[in-house]
């Protein structure tokens, strides 16, 4: 038996979850009813992994801050640009996306069980509220703003400690990324729970009727993880983007595809900025802030959705109004949850600027919902795949600048 685990863990981990994903889809489709069990596994993966990032985010970001030295180099400004840029040209392209290929959506559903905010004012309010709330709350809440807050004024404060202080600091970091270790270890096993229970229990059946809506959406999140994203890294660094595309994309990008959650990938991205040997003082801050506020993917979902929703009213969006939502997907879509279909929610918000009601609104959203075993999925390989991609290019940027 130690032999035949020793032989599993020498197989790479993203082997290892495409064996586990075949596995999934074998079993959902012989026997869904009888196995319906094996879905345990997904969930208690997630779980796990939901459970461990913020404790990893909290401790690492405290460790990092609090054994910086004075004039010590990080590349956070150049992090947070990409990061909000890369955003801004996601809504971009997929204003421009929805226009030439415009979808025709169903409005059948209904969804009564959530609560999308009232306007741009609050999402703001939102953030603050989420900046300033109980540290305790912010961990036990996985409120990742609230922590990276508590985090840096901690470590910020820690600088002054004693070597002594900083050591079991330090060592309590490297505890804590052991456990994180140990979690994503499990990962193939996981994915065949969460596989078997997205194919056992939406299938393809649904999607069937959304298929161009579907098609916009993963074209335009493809468009900008192969297209405009190599383009930006290319800018920065001078180099073939493309290794580092596809690294990410494989590395982050397929376990992002099957959690659904930027909070739960932080830490398989935290360990594959690690693997390409990033600097950790700057990845342990930039990986779970990127999980708040990089949301390029949901700025695709809130610009396509919306605009479908327009075409489908016969609403004509000028020129002017587009440039608009372009703006106002990527801010609201930094304001977007970190979990599973945050960005739905933010679809009424969008909706407003062509003046479709409400009601209409939560249909779309309703939508979103029936098609989130694709849309969610890709938005978070996306969003999750693009923070490792974004802080390797900061740091690849500065060598090149440091070699000339």
């Amino acid at each position: 038996m130690k032999n035949l685990f020793a032989t599993w863990n020498r197989i790479s981990l993203v082997n290892r979850i495409i064996v586990g994903i075949i596995i999934g889809v074998i079993l959902a489709l012989v026997a869904p009813q009888s196995l319906a069990g094996i879905s345990i596994l997904g969930t208690l993966f997630i779980s796990a992994l939901k459970a461990v990032a913020p404790v990893l985010v909290f401790v690492l970001v405290i460790a990092a801050i609090s054994s910086h030295k004075s004039g010590q180099q990080t590349n956070m400004k150049s992090i947070l640009g990409l990061y909000v840029f890369a955003t801004f040209m996601a809504g971009a392209v997929a204003v421009i996306a929805a226009k030439l290929f415009p979808s025709t959506l169903h409005l059948k559903e209904s969804a009564q069980d959530v609560a999308p905010p009232s306007g741009i004012s609050e999402v703001f309010n939102n953030i603050l509220m989420n900046i300033t709330t109980n540290p305790v709350d912010a961990l036990l809440n996985a409120n990742y703003l609230g922590i990276l807050t508590w985090a840096i004024l901690l470590g910020v404060a820690l600088r002054m400690a004693s070597d002594t202080t900083k050591t079991v600091i330090s060592n309590l970091s490297d505890a804590v990324s052991k456990i994180v270790q140990w979690v994503i270890n499990l990962a193939p096993i996981g994915i065949i729970g969460v596989v078997f229970d997205a194919v056992a229990t939406s299938g393809l059946k649904a999607l069937l009727d959304y298929g161009h809506l579907i098609i916009v959406l993963v074209g335009t999140m493809l468009f900008l993880a192969l297209v405009v994203n190599p383009i930006i890294v290319f800018i920065y660094t001078r180099r073939n983007p493309y290794p580092l595309v596809f690294t990410t994309l494989k590395e982050s990008g397929i376990t992002a595809f099957f959690t659904r959650s930027s909070a739960a990938n932080i830490p398989v991205n935290m360990k594959l900025c690690e693997k390409l040997n990033l600097d950790k003082d700057t990845y342990a801050v930039s990986i779970p802030l990127g999980a708040t506020i990089n949301m390029g993917g949901a700025a695709v979902t809130i610009s396509i959705l919306s605009l479908a929703a327009a075409h489908t009213l016969g609403v004509e969006v000028d020129i002017p109004t587009a440039i608009l939502l372009m703006v106002l997907s990527a801010v609201s879509a930094a304001g977007a949850s970190g979990v599973t279909g945050g960005s739905l929610l933010l679809i009424p918000l969008a909706c407003s600027l062509f003046g479709i009601p409400t009601d209409v609104a939560m249909q779309v959203i309703a939508v979103g919902m029936i098609i989130g075993v694709v849309q969610d999925s890709c938005e978070t390989a996306l969003n999750s795949s693009t923070d490792v991609l974004f802080t390797a290019t900061a740091q690849y940027a500065k060598e090149r600048k440091e070699a000339k």
